[in-house]
């Protein structure tokens, strides 16, 4: 088998230069009152000035110059340390004493070499901690052929090993390589405790992450709001619950899911301060928030006089949580708020001179004009740099999506409000959704091209793997571009590993990727072992299910998650047979899969996932025969159909609940064990229940961050899908139509709204054998998959699904 090797033809530097100057630690704040005139006058000395300096910049050092700029100031002992104490957590301390770190600034940003001491140690010398440990994961995968993921972060090597001689150097083509999007704090960080952190950490600095974010803010937020005269009823009733902080923080809504204890927002405020420490003591940058506009609507009564905008009503949340207040900016107060807030979080968490702040984050601006937007982003600004004299505004590309609202002349005018070089634009879905394009590379503006993927952290095999390593590239080498890094976006990890892990790896690397080398060179990191069948199973995923090319927009919205209708529209735009060939290739090859090194727990956790993926197309098949079944009102045959759906969900259940990452328990249990007191544990528990399933007092965002867990199969989704089958098959008996509003209404006051405070304690422990249960199923489904009297071919296409709105449907 061909191995796959990274591209050699890396950049290497035959001169070392000087240690830059080191970076201030600390800032001085010092608040200067200004007039409107001398604050837009002052910015547009500043844009002048740097505009004049950037023109004298290439791409590259406009990235090395930010990256620089925002980098933390911890000295090189204590990133060796860190770098350290991470390879001991990684391969423990028994084989970590083979291993020796440097951390030696006058190395090229972003670097590192690898060689073999005459003592018989490995030495990675790295510019900063990140890079040390992106050495350590290149040398784990590329030299012993082990590799890690987001649930394997600790790897097992033989005690009398020798380690090879290898002398390997490379430096990153992305200055920067980000992380995180703002919702996966709710969606996949919300309950997490420090080890948790600890190990997501490990795994950020091997990948070569060096920018995250840091969004915890509500304590600060308390002491800036009573400072400002707000009573502690008016802001405990701002508040939203911990699984809906995210959107509460953008001004989506509020209050939803609270009160929030006073407590958790203290906890939460240590936790965060305990993960910055780690990830700076690693080199790793962190943006952290500034004010956006939005504030409590009890900031009337306070200020009388400001001039305030109510904001939009965000997805039809009523009027106790939606609807906060948006102080214009030309207000004074924005100001006011604007330095109170930011000067208190650099006093919490220190800063790295980056702030992250969105405005219209699925909101709209008041006034469609670019001088509304123009002065917003430079009210904005203003905010931080009288705190930050080197600010930097980390922004999201995410809002000019709605290009029939943002207009290029709005985009523009928002982006060159701000001198070039002081706003970092996340392109937040380049893999589908570019904006770097049609905003000319955001008008000069640096901007990170990002992969999203995944929505609400649903689970589901799909990506858009071809278009990752070309779209980087592309993006690279556009003619005046601006693009200085690269970054995964995600609002919700644990699924789809291999497309994040091809998206940084590819971030580092100045050569396009081959998929085919290194999706063969994946599946033998990941298991261990040189199997034709393991690589066929990934190719075979990568023509499939990883092959998406096309416009639609891909939620992880499947037949079987959502509420039950006759006006579903399954599509696919690969050929299912070669997911099921992937599943039949993973079972036979379960004897060759190691059991030392954790690798078959790696393998039962994709065979879960394979097998998930392989139910869920069937059951869009038996359902597309279902409505055939029912336009032509066949009774038989709607309740053979009906019996196999239902059956579908048993064995799904089945399979779900042998797999450690698959199960409900562990979520509700964690949401549970952050609670500060047991008094409070049942609005977490809520919390935890009511984001995977209504998303909101009245199913306002349904079903948009459902998971496929065993539990929910159980008692969710397979209960909705029971009760909308029988009344599917009374309607028939009777020759009468079927009520979809009748249907609606009991589906949601018996089970749907009911769940979110129900309390029943599920497994937090696999239950059987998932190789048998798998296999069990594969036998099952295949030979069912052969039935010709009640299952004919109906196709499922690739079509985009239109709302029924009638009370009654059609057969």
């Amino acid at each position: 088998m061909a191995v796959f090797v990274p591209p050699q033809r890396h950049t290497h530097y035959q001169q070392l230069r000087q240690p830059r100057e080191a970076i201030p630690g600390s800032i001085s704040v010092r608040l200067v009152p200004l007039t409107l005139t001398a604050m837009v006058g002052r910015i547009k000395l500043c844009a002048l000035l740097t505009f004049v300096y950037f023109l004298t910049l290439t791409k590259c050092d406009l990235g090395t110059d930010l990256a620089a700029r925002i980098a933390p100031d911890t000295s090189p002992d204590v990133q060796e340390d860190a770098a350290k104490q991470l390879i001991q957590r990684v391969i423990g301390l028994r084989a970590s004493q083979w291993f020796q770190v440097e951390v030696n600034r006058i190395l090229d940003p972003s670097s590192y070499q690898i060689s073999r001491l005459d003592n018989g140690r490995v030495l990675i010398t790295g510019s900063n901690g990140v890079s040390v440990c992106k050495g350590f994961h290149y040398y784990l995968k590329f030299v012993l052929k082990k590799d890690f993921d987001w649930f394997k972060t600790h790897i097992e090597l033989p005690e009398d090993w020798d380690p090879p001689n290898v002398t390997h150097r490379s430096k990153s083509s992305s200055p920067l390589i980000y992380y995180q999007n703002p919702c996966v704090w709710s969606y996949s960080f919300v309950w997490w405790q420090f080890d948790e952190w600890r190990r997501h950490i490990d795994w950020m600095a091997m990948m070569g992450i060096n920018l995250v974010i840091a969004p915890n803010q509500e304590t600060i937020w308390q002491d800036v709001y009573t400072e400002l005269g707000l009573t502690p009823q008016e802001i405990e009733a701002h508040f939203a619950g911990p699984a809906f902080q995210a959107w509460q923080r953008m001004g989506n809504l509020r209050s939803w899911g609270g009160p929030l204890p006073p407590a958790h927002r203290q906890l939460q405020q240590l936790l965060q301060q305990r993960i910055l420490a780690a990830q700076r003591e690693l080199g790793m940058s962190v943006a952290l928030p500034a004010f956006s506009g939005y504030v409590p609507t009890a900031m009337r009564r306070v200020f009388p006089n400001a001039s305030f905008t109510q904001s939009d009503r965000w997805n039809h949340f009523p009027d106790p949580y939606c609807c906060v207040l948006f102080v214009e900016p030309q207000d004074p107060l924005f100001q006011q708020v604007g330095a109170m807030f930011l000067r208190r979080v650099i006093q919490v968490y220190g800063s790295n001179h980056i702030y992250f702040s969105d405005p219209f984050n699925e909101m709209m601006p008041r006034v469609r004009e670019p001088n509304y937007v123009r002065y917003t982003a430079k009210a904005i600004y203003n905010s931080m740099q009288v705190v930050d004299a080197d600010a930097v505004w980390l922004i999201q590309g995410w809002m000019f999506l709605k290009s029939v609202y943002w207009t290029n002349d709005l985009i523009e005018a928002y982006l060159t409000a701000v001198p070039r070089g002081r706003i970092l634009a996340l392109d937040l879905q380049s893999e589908q959704f570019p904006q770097y394009e049609r905003t000319h590379s955001y008008y000069g503006q640096p901007f990170v091209w990002c992969m999203l993927n995944n929505f609400g952290g649903n689970l589901g095999l799909f990506g858009s793997a071809q278009l990752i390593p070309s779209g980087i590239i592309a993006a690279r080498s556009m003619p005046n571009g601006s693009m200085v890094g690269v970054g995964i976006t995600p609002e919700g990890i644990g699924q789809n590993y291999a497309l994040f892990a091809l998206t940084l790896e590819q971030a580092w690397s100045p050569d396009e990727l081959q998929l085919e080398d290194w999706f063969e060179y994946f599946a033998l990191t990941r298991y261990g072992v040189n199997d034709t069948r393991l690589s066929q199973v990934w190719q075979l995923l990568r023509e499939s299910v990883y092959s998406f090319q096309g416009r639609e927009r891909m939620r992880g919205k499947y037949t079987l998650n959502k509420r039950p209708s006759l006006h579903h529209y399954p599509w696919v735009w690969y050929n299912v047979t070669m997911v099921y060939e992937a599943w039949r290739l993973m079972l036979e090859a379960k004897e060759t899969v190691p059991l030392n090194d954790n690798r078959r727990a790696i393998y039962e956790h994709d065979l879960v996932d394979i097998t998930r993926q392989c139910l869920q197309l069937s059951f869009d098949r038996f359902y597309v025969n279902l409505k055939s079944a029912c336009r032509h009102k066949q009774l038989n045959r709607v309740e053979y159909l009906a019996g196999k759906l239902l059956e579908l969900f048993a064995d799904m259940e089945r399979i779900l609940a042998s797999g450690e990452h698959y199960l409900l328990g562990n979520w509700l249990e964690a949401a549970k064990r952050l609670a500060p007191s047991e008094e409070q544990r049942p609005i977490y528990e809520f919390n935890a229940r009511n984001q995977l399933t209504s998303w909101g007092p009245n199913y306002q965002i349904p079903d948009y961050a459902t998971k496929q867990w065993s539990g929910l199969m159980s008692d969710y989704f397979q209960p909705r899908w029971n009760m909308f089958l029988e009344a599917v098959i009374q309607a028939l008996k009777t020759q009468t139509p079927f009520n979809y509003s009748e249907f609606k209404q009991r589906v949601e006051n018996e089970i749907e709204l009911p769940f979110s405070n129900h309390t029943k304690a599920y497994p937090t422990s696999p239950v059987g054998s998932t190789w048998n249960i798998s296999h069990d199923i594969y036998e099952k489904w295949n030979a069912y998959s052969r039935d010709t009297l009640f299952l004919n071919y109906c196709q499922i296409a690739v079509t985009v699904a239109q709302t029924q709105k009638s009370g009654e449907e059609e057969w």
